[in-house]
């Protein structure tokens, strides 16, 4: 894999694993319209790139958050924070070990069928589309309840399937449950962050520290950096609807291709 793959698949996993697009559909799906042959651990590599964006963004709520949780177990003073940090603990649990067995169970074998990938992206995007348009907004971050963030945590076993994204998964079962676009987004970088750190921890033995390694992670990072500031800014007035559209345009491409090589 040479420079070039790096700064492309590290622009797409800035973007796609912000965004509710699916940045592992993504991934599955450039090098398979253009033939390059990426090894596995590349993946977590740009994950890894994308938790730095979000733990330098959101570095002050994590202090808080941990600062908070050791408070109310420590010292028993109960706060937002510390709620909040133990809210993301619990509905990080369930979440991840039904994700880490359906994964070591599918493996990256879902990532090699492409059509199947399409049809994740065009259901997602509509699912998406709807809640998010008749959901209201009740719920802003600091009022989230135990019952909401759990059932998001449990929601993002489900991004397995490349095409449905943790993001879009997360952020559509936020907004079904009633919680704003903007809070829900957040929740939900929040909560990715134990799960990814989690599979880069797993997967480091397998990396190639080499000079695409490095440029890959340092794209992913900045590009995700910009992300995350658009976005929060972004779902302050606007909607899902941008990136649903998007989701079943490029599943119908998708699909097209696929066909097309038949």
């Amino acid at each position: 894999m040479g420079i070039f793959e790096a700064v492309v698949l590290g622009i797409v996993q800035g973007l796609t694993e912000l965004l509710p697009i699916s940045s592992s559909g993504h991934l599955a799906l450039i090098p398979w319209i253009f033939n390059w042959n990426i090894p596995e651990s590349f993946d977590v590599a740009l994950h890894f790139g994308t938790l730095l964006a979000i733990g330098i963004f959101f570095f002050k709520d994590w202090i808080k958050l941990i600062k908070g949780g050791y408070n109310q177990v420590v010292k028993k003073e109960k706060s937002t924070e510390g709620k909040m940090f133990w809210y993301l603990v619990i509905a990080t649990i369930p979440g991840g070990i039904i994700g880490f067995i359906l994964d070591k169970v599918a493996g990256d074998t879902l990532t090699q069928l492409p059509l199947l990938i399409a049809i994740a992206l065009i259901v997602m995007g509509i699912i998406l589309y709807i809640v998010d348009k008749k959901a209201p907004t009740k719920t802003e971050f600091e009022q989230m309840t135990f019952k909401q963030t759990f059932l998001i945590g449990l929601s993002q076993a489900l991004a397995f399937i490349p095409g449905v994204s943790r993001s879009g998964i997360t952020m559509t079962t936020g907004r079904m449950l009633g919680v704003s676009r903007e809070s829900t987004a957040k929740y939900t970088f929040l909560l990715s962050t134990p799960i990814v750190l989690a599979a880069t921890i797993f997967k480091i033995k397998d990396f190639v520290f080499n000079i695409p390694f490095f440029v890959g992670v340092f794209v992913s990072f900045i590009v995700g950096l910009l992300v995350i500031k658009f976005l929060m800014e972004y779902l302050k007035k606007g909607s899902f609807k941008i990136f649903a559209i998007y989701r079943v345009i490029v599943g119908i491409i998708v699909i097209g291709i696929f066909i097309s090589r038949m």
